[in-house]
C-alpha cells in the first residue's frame, strides 16, 4: 500500500530513491486494484499526470524542487481543471471539461505537484455521506460498511486507502473535517479568504473554501504553503501574507490556553465521542497546557442558521445551470420555460433539489425576514461569542461530530444536518479550524478531534495539531 506521507515522499524524490514515474506507476496501480471498490476517483488522469511527471523530474534533477514537486495529488471534482473533466458529481455536468484552472491548481502546477485525477463528492458539495453524486457512493477504505464522511469523501478514501499522497477538497461546513474524522486522516479548512475561491465551483460562497486532506498536520501546512495568498481573481480572497506554516511546528506548547466549550460536551454526543474528546484535552494538559471552560451559547442555533444561509446561496448559485448556456440540457418541454423546468429537475439530484427550494422558501417575500435576516444575526452573534472565547485562549476543541463514524443510511436527511452542529459553527465564525484523529471507537473506526484557532492564524494551529498527533501517537504505540 502507498501510505507515505508528503514529507517522506519528498525525501525519498530528492535522495533519488525513486523517480515520479515509478511513484506513479505504483499509485495507479492501487488505483487501478481498489478504485472499482471504494468508487474515490470519478475520473483518472493517467496520460497527463505521466506529462507532468516529466517536468516534476526535471525539476528535482535540477535541484529546483519545491515541497510538492513530483507528489501525486488527488483533486475534489468540484476544483476546475482546465481540459480536465468536471462534474461536480452532477449529471448538470457530467460532460463539462472547463477551459480554465482554478487558482489552487495553478498554484499547484507552479509548485510541480501531479494531479492523478477528479475525486467523487455529494453533489455540488452538499451531503455529508458521498452518497449524494451522479457516479455513485464513495466507500470508506477502513471499512467499506461506514461512510467516508463529506462532502470530500472521495479525496479522504483516496488517501486513506493509499490511491492519492494527498488531496485538495473543499470546506463549506465541514466537507472536509468530517471526512478527515471519519477516515482518519488530517483536513485543515482555512480562514475564509485565506485560499482563493477562483475556479472552485460555488455552493455556498460565503463559507466555501479550498481545503488540504492529508496524514498528517504538516502535510496539509505544504500543501497551505502552496496554495494560500491573495488572487486579484477573487475579490473575497483576504491580503494577510501568505507565510510558511509549518515553520511553528516543533515548537514547546508550554503555556498555551485550551478551552473546550461547555455546549459542545452538553450537546447529544455520543460517549465514547466525548470520552476521546476529554483524553484529548488531558494530552494538552501534560503538553503543559492550561484547560478552560467557555461558553457559546447560541451554538444550539448554529446548524439551523448555516442551513437557511447556505441554502439561500445555493439557491442562487445554481440558478446558472439551465441548460441553455452549457451543461446537461432535456429533450422535454415544447417552450423555453418547460425545458428549464425539465433540465433542472433531470439534471439536479434530490439533495441539491431540497436546498434550492429550502433556500427559495427563506428568501421569498414574507419569509426572508423571518428567516434568512435571523439566520444572519445569529451568524454574527456567533461570531462574536467565538471571538470571545478565543481572547480568553490559544485554541478551542471539539469533536469534529457528536456521533461516531455511523453505516450509509442510519439517518434520515434532517437528521443528518444536526450532525454538523461542531462543524458548521466554525465556518459560520469564518474561523480556520483542523480534524485530527484522537481515539478508535467501540466498532474500530477512528473519532475526530476538531481544533478550531483565532484568524488567519494557521501556522500555530497546524503547529498544535502536529505536536497533538505526536503525543497521541506515542500514547496509541
Amino acid at each position: 500500500m502507498m501510505n507515505y506521507t508528503v514529507k517522506e515522499l519528498r525525501q525519498l524524490l530528492d535522495a533519488k530513491k525513486i523517480s515520479v514515474k515509478e511513484l506513479l506507476d505504483g499509485y495507479f496501480a492501487e488505483i487501478e486494484k481498489k478504485n472499482p471498490i471504494y468508487n474515490a476517483y470519478i475520473i483518472v488522469t493517467k496520460e497527463q499526470a505521466y506529462k507532468q511527471a516529466d517536468y516534476a523530474q526535471k525539476l528535482i534533477d535540477d535541484g529546483k524542487a519545491k515541497a510538492l514537486t513530483g507528489i501525486p495529488m488527488a483533486i475534489k471534482d468540484n476544483i476546475m481543471t482546465k481540459g480536465i473533466l468536471t462534474t461536480c458529481a452532477s449529471q448538470m455536468l457530467k460532460d463539462y471539461i472547463p477551459v480554465f484552472d482554478a487558482t489552487a491548481i495553478r498554484k499547484l502546477y507552479e509548485e510541480g505537484a501531479v494531479i492523478i485525477g477528479k475525486t467523487n463528492l455529494d453533489e455540488f458539495g452538499m451531503g455529508c455521506q458521498s452518497k449524494n453524486s451522479y457516479f455513485g457512493k464513495t466507500l470508506n477504505p477502513l471499512n467499506t460498511d461506514y461512510i467516508p464522511g463529506g462532502s470530500s469523501g472521495g479525496s479522504a478514501a483516496a488517501v486513506a486507502g493509499g490511491l492519492a499522497a494527498a488531496a485538495l477538497g473543499s470546506d463549506t461546513g465541514g466537507s472536509i473535517r468530517q471526512p478527515a474524522a471519519c477516515c482518519g486522516l488530517v483536513g485543515l479548512r482555512p480562514t475564509y479568504g485565506r485560499v482563493s475561491r477562483f475556479g472552485l465551483a460555488a455552493y455556498a460562497s460565503s463559507f466555501d473554501q479550498i481545503s488540504p486532506i492529508a496524514k498528517t498536520a504538516e502535510d496539509c501546512g505544504l500543501i497551505l504553503n502552496a496554495i494560500a495568498g491573495k488572487d486579484a481573481l477573487d475579490m473575497t480572497s483576504a491580503s494577510a501574507p501568505a507565510e510558511d506554516f509549518t515553520s511553528a511546528i516543533g515548537q514547546s506548547m508550554q503555556g498555551k490556553t485550551i478551552a473546550l466549550v461547555k455546549e459542545f460536551l452538553e450537546e447529544e454526543t455520543d460517549e465514547e465521542v466525548k470520552e476521546s474528546v476529554l483524553a484529548a484535552a488531558n494530552i494538552f494538559k501534560k503538553m503543559g497546557c492550561g484547560i478552560k471552560e467557555v461558553s457559546i451559547p447560541d451554538i444550539k442555533y448554529a446548524a439551523g442558521a448555516y442551513y437557511i444561509i447556505s441554502s439561500a446561496e445555493v439557491s442562487s448559485n445554481l440558478a446558472r445551470f439551465d441548460g441553455i448556456k452549457f451543461g446537461y440540457r432535456s429533450e422535454d418541454g415544447d417552450t423555453y420555460k418547460e425545458n428549464i423546468k425539465f433540465t433542472r429537475n433531470q439534471g439536479f439530484g434530490w439533495e441539491a433539489k431540497r436546498r434550492t427550494m429550502l433556500g427559495l422558501y427563506c428568501l421569498s417575500s414574507g419569509n426572508f425576514e423571518d428567516y434568512y435576516n435571523k439566520a444572519m444575526l445569529i451568524k454574527t452573534k456567533i461570531k462574536q461569542e467565538f471571538q470571545k472565547a478565543l481572547a480568553e485562549c490559544d485554541f478551542i476543541i471539539s469533536p469534529v461530530m457528536p456521533v461516531k463514524v455511523f453505516k450509509t443510511d442510519s439517518y434520515d436527511t434532517t437528521k443528518l444536518y444536526k450532525k454538523d452542529i461542531f462543524t458548521v459553527s466554525a465556518a459560520l465564525a469564518g474561523l480556520p479550524a483542523i480534524s485530527v484523529p484522537c481515539g478508535i471507537d467501540s466498532n474500530g473506526m477512528p473519532i475526530g478531534l476538531q481544533i478550531i484557532a483565532k484568524e488567519f492564524a494557521e501556522k500555530d494551529l497546524i503547529a498544535a495539531c502536529s505536536a497533538f498527533e505526536k503525543q497521541y501517537e506515542k500514547r496509541e504505540a
